[in-house]
């Protein structure tokens, strides 16, 4: 069966930077299950996995406008730190939620000065150039729950 919208798809995967440092991988552990066709992977990857079959395997370079997009410092943001949570044990690299003009994201410390902190809205991979090492596990149809939901039911249905 091949990739397409509204199929089930389950992927090992290894992803590393330019550098070949591993930002993540699904090995040795559980593949990464996912529907086809509703935005659960960056936009290049899931290009890529378009059309393929069980057994499929392959590396592919994903450019960051494909990928987590380009870095946007208009998404840096100096706050006081009176304005943060727990801001005393705060620390450079920790994530938080924040309320922004979006919605609600994820962003991340960058510095801490005195009584600012600099927080980044950008996705940590933005701007990077993912290298991608993928072999397809599996393929299937996905339920209509599934399709209806927008995503993936373990075993025994869904828990929402």
């Amino acid at each position: 069966m091949q990739i397409s919208t509204g199929k089930v798809v389950s992927i090992d995967y290894t992803l590393k930077d330019d550098q070949e440092n591993v930002i993540d991988s699904s090995i040795g552990g559980e593949p990464l299950t996912y529907l086809h066709g509703v935005g659960q992977l960056v936009p290049g990857l899931e290009k890529e996995l378009e059309g393929k079959t069980g057994g499929a395997s392959f590396k592919v370079t994903i450019a960051p406008a494909e990928g987590y997009g380009q870095r946007d410092d208009s998404r840096l943001a100096t706050i006081p730190k009176d304005q943060i949570e727990g801001a005393d044990a705060l620390e450079v690299g920790a994530q938080l939620y924040a309320s922004t003009e979006h919605g609600e994201q994820i962003v991340t410390v960058t510095r801490i000065e005195g009584d600012e902190v600099t927080i980044d809205g950008n996705h940590p991979l933005a701007g990077e150039n993912l290298h991608f090492e993928v072999t397809v596990r599996d393929v299937r149809e996905a339920s209509e729950d599934e399709i209806a939901h927008g995503h993936v039911h373990g075993a025994g249905g869904h828990h929402h």
